[in-house]
């Protein structure tokens, strides 16, 4: 059973201090629920206590995976971008284990909210890391390419957020994305209302939840 905890300093120390083999930490969450945010946080707080050279903790966000817009079209997915067969979940799961034992330099996609586009190379893991945040919402999904993708970490966490909460804040995104307030709505409750009931049923995989 995952252990419920209620403050982000209880996740800061599980992974503080680091030292030896590097280590692999996964974010998950249903959509809106702030796992950038909790990520983000613990990369400045990690490198504050660790210095800022050599570089001790780089992330690798599952966002980075999101297969392009023409690719989308193409397979007649479009209107489902977000949801888990609009990843290439494959090669997520490949960079994940590669950067378990990689010894040089390595790099790693991000998504960009402007070009709603991924990114390539936009992340950079050199060899002196000891802790990648990986932070996405499939992470405990148990089909095949995201089961092995989990398995390459050593805890996934589960950042518990209310729909009533996230469904806003996805609505506020998708308006600052270009979307009408109706239109946003709509998608909304449609596509991410879907992809969050995936994500909750399987927030039980966890290690730890967290419950702000």
């Amino acid at each position: 059973m995952a252990e419920v905890v209620r403050d982000r300093e209880s996740l800061l120390a599980r992974i503080i201090p680091l030292g030896g083999d590097r280590r692999l930490i996964g974010i998950a969450g249903p959509p809106g629920a702030g796992k950038s945010t909790l990520a983000g946080w613990l990369e400045a707080r990690v490198a504050e206590r660790c210095g800022a050279e050599p570089q001790r903790v780089a992330q690798v966000p599952m966002d980075g995976f999101h297969l392009r817009t023409a690719v989308l079209a193409e397979r007649g997915l479009r209107d489902r971008k977000g949801a888990p067969e609009t990843f290439d979940r494959d090669g997520f799961a490949d960079l994940l284990c590669r950067a378990r034992t990689a010894t040089g330099e390595i790099t790693a996609p991000a998504y960009s909210r402007e070009l709603h586009e991924p990114v390539p190379d936009a992340h950079r893991i050199p060899a002196s890391v000891r802790l990648i945040i990986s932070e996405g919402n499939y992470l405990l999904l148990p089909d095949d390419g995201w089961a092995r993708a989990g398995e390459c970490l050593d805890e996934i966490w589960y950042l518990d957020v209310s729909w009533a909460v996230t469904r806003q804040r996805l609505i506020d995104r998708q308006i600052a994305g270009g979307r009408t307030p109706e239109a946003a709505a709509a998608w909304v409750d449609g596509n991410d209302k879907r992809n969050t009931e995936l994500v909750a049923a399987a927030a039980g995989r966890a290690t730890v939840i967290l419950r702000p």
